[in-house]
């Protein structure tokens, strides 16, 4: 009995060793403690520049009355259709005309590669100079586009980020698309081009050539591929800001509003950070599950082809 008693009351200990050497990962002496210098100041940062601001925005944003002020605000009620519009549209057109586009520049030739340089400059350019460009160009009185129409119809353009909501906003979800359509074309064109060469040829042999090679091949094997990139676009433009700052920058009066540039605005311009915050995190509903189904489809499919 004393011998088991001992033997007991050594697990204890043992556990304690095993997991303290765990924890060390193998390094013994001054090994662990230059690790534990390396590692404090990205820690530092982690914890001042990452962590401390989510819990701090969390803790802002999370009265109750702050959520009941928001949703009894045309605004917002306007930017909650504005967002979901934003993201159904831009987002499915956007990942469509990409699918589309990596089969075009899946052909051989010298001319498709220089059209394929040409097509990923608009992404390739940083993103603030393009929309203001974008901007100006709009102007519905020094604009370029109406410019055009005036030299060549002689009749005044519509003022495209003055009058209309849903022309200021097809204004901005057609940036959006510009802009952000390259990037995943070539991440559909890469997927593409790891498909077998053999299972083409084999269903050339069969007679499936064109659209029916694309239905029973193609898009069968990219679908993993094409559903996590869709995902992924999803979550990063619900927090796009970018495009509609600078394109119509809001207006026409606070109509082209989505969820990131609101709470800027009610942030920064009105001076309210806590309602700000609670803009944002009314986006928090979709976030979340979209995250979580994310992280299972790739846990579960692994994105293979």
């Amino acid at each position: 009995m004393a011998s088991v008693s001992v033997i007991e009351a050594g697990r204890p200990i043992a556990g304690r060793r095993s997991l303290l050497r765990t924890w060390r990962g193998g390094l013994q002496g001054s090994e662990f403690a230059w690790a534990i210098a390396f590692c404090i100041p990205y820690v530092a940062v982690f914890l001042a520049f990452v962590a401390y601001p989510i819990v701090y925005g969390l803790w802002l944003g999370h009265r109750p009355e702050l959520f009941v002020e928001l949703f009894h605000d045309p605004i917002f009620q306007m930017t909650i259709v504005n967002t979901i519009i934003y993201l159904a549209v831009g987002v499915n057109v956007k990942m469509f005309g990409a699918l589309l586009l990596s089969g075009f520049f899946m052909r051989r030739g010298w001319w498709v590669k220089g059209l394929l340089m040409i097509y990923v400059l608009p992404w390739a350019v940083p993103a603030l100079p393009t929309f203001i460009s974008i901007h100006w160009m709009l102007n519905s009185q020094w604009g370029l586009l109406n410019n055009v129409v005036w030299d060549v119809f002689h009749i005044d353009g519509p003022g495209w980020l003055d009058t209309s909501r849903w022309l200021a906003l097809g204004a901005v979800i057609v940036s959006y698309i510009w802009k952000n359509m390259p990037f995943w074309t070539v991440i559909l064109l890469a997927g593409r081009m790891s498909i077998p060469q053999e299972l083409y040829e084999a269903a050339e042999v069969d007679g499936a050539t064109g659209l029916r090679r694309f239905v029973h091949i193609s898009f069968p094997l990219l679908a993993n591929l094409y559903l996590v990139c869709t995902l992924l676009s999803t979550i990063f433009t619900l927090g796009d800001f970018n495009t509609a700052t600078f394109v119509s920058g809001g207006g026409p009066a606070l109509t082209t509003h989505v969820l990131a540039t609101l709470g800027i605005r009610d942030a920064f311009d009105i001076a309210r950070p806590d309602l700000g915050v609670a803009a944002v995190m009314t986006a928090l509903p979709l976030m979340i599950p979209l995250v979580l189904i994310l992280m299972r489809k790739l846990r579960t499919s692994e994105v293979q082809l």
